[in-house]
C-alpha cells in the first residue's frame, strides 16, 4: 500500500467514525429530549398507540390493495402517454407543427396546474355529467386525473434524454439511409430510455404516493381508512400506520433509484 492509499484509507477511516458518532449523538438526543416535553404523553397515546395500531393495521394493508391496483394501471399508460408526448414535441416534420403545439401545451397545462386541482376537476367533473355506470366510477377518472398529470412530467424526461443523446447520432443514422423515424426508433431512443431511467424511477415513487390523493373524490384506499379508523378510534395512530406501509414500499425504491443514479454517473466518468 502506498502512502497516498493509506491516508485515503485513515481518511475514510475517520469521515467514517465521526459520520457514527455524530448520528448516535442525534438519535440519543431524540430519545432523551423528546420524552422530556410536557405534551409527549399525550402525542404517544394520540399517535403512537399500540392497540389501536394493531387493530387498523390488517385493514390498512386491505386498503392499501386499492392503491396497488390504481398504481399498476396507470404506471403503463403514464409511461406509454408520456412517451408519445415526448415524440410529438420532438417532431422535424414541419407538417407536424401542431403536434409539436399540442405536445407543448399538454406540458405546460399539466405541470402548472396542482394535481389535487386536477383530480377534483376531471373527478367531480366529468362524473357531473351524468354518465351511466361504470363511467361515472371515481376509479376512471381519478386515474385519468393522474395519467394526464404524470404525462406531463414524464414526457419532459423522455425529452431530455432524447436532447442527451448528441446530434451526431441521428446524423450518422441518417446517413446511412434510415428514416426520421427508423433513427429515433433504433438508434435515439434506447439511449434516451436508458438515461433517463433513474429519473422516471423517482416518478413512480411519486405516483405511488399520489394514488392517496383520489381518496378526495370517493375511492377508500389506505388514506381514506386511515381516516375511517381516525373518526371511529378518535386518534391518530392509523395514519402512522399507512406512513409505515408507504415507507417500506417506498425506502427500498428509493434507494434502486439511488443506485442506478450513482451507476450511471460513474458510468459517465
Amino acid at each position: 500500500m502506498t502512502r497516498r492509499e493509506y491516508y485515503e484509507k485513515q481518511q475514510r477511516k475517520r469521515a467514517t467514525l465521526i459520520a457514527t458518532a455524530s448520528t448516535i449523538f442525534v438519535v440519543l438526543a431524540f430519545v432523551v429530549i423528546i420524552p422530556q416535553t410536557p405534551g409527549w404523553e399525550k402525542v404517544q397515546k394520540s399517535f403512537f398507540n399500540g392497540d389501536v395500531l394493531a387493530k387498523s393495521f390488517p385493514k390498512l394493508l386491505d386498503a392499501f390493495t386499492v392503491n396497488i391496483m390504481i398504481f399498476a394501471w396507470s404506471a403503463p399508460a403514464i409511461a406509454v402517454l408520456g412517451l408519445l408526448i415526448a415524440l410529438a414535441r420532438d417532431a422535424k416534420s414541419p407538417a407536424l407543427f401542431p403536434l409539436r403545439i399540442f405536445g407543448a401545451a399538454f406540458t405546460d397545462v399539466f405541470r402548472g396546474v396542482p394535481v389535487i386541482l386536477t383530480v377534483y376537476l376531471i373527478g367531480f367533473g366529468i362524473p357531473g355529467l351524468g354518465l351511466s355506470r361504470p363511467w361515472n366510477s371515481p376509479y376512471i377518472w381519478g386515474s385519468l386525473a393522474l395519467i394526464l398529470t404524470y404525462s406531463a412530467y414524464v414526457a419532459e424526461i423522455f425529452r431530455s434524454g432524447i436532447d442527451s443523446v448528441h446530434h451526431s447520432q441521428r446524423a450518422a443514422a441518417l446517413s446511412l439511409g434510415l428514416s426520421e423515424g427508423q433513427a429515433m426508433r433504433d438508434v435515439i431512443l434506447p439511449q434516451a430510455i436508458r438515461n433517463v431511467v433513474p429519473s422516471q424511477m423517482n416518478m413512480l415513487i411519486a405516483l405511488q404516493k399520489d394514488v392517496s390523493l383520489l381518496s378526495f373524490i370517493g375511492p377508500v384506499e389506505i388514506f381514506r381508512q386511515a381516516g375511517v379508523f381516525k373518526s371511529l378510534l378518535a386518534n391518530f395512530t392509523p395514519y402512522v400506520g399507512a406512513a409505515i406501509i408507504f415507507l417500506v414500499l417506498t425506502i427500498p425504491a428509493t434507494r434502486y433509484a439511488d443506485y442506478l443514479m450513482a451507476r450511471q454517473t460513474r458510468e459517465r466518468r
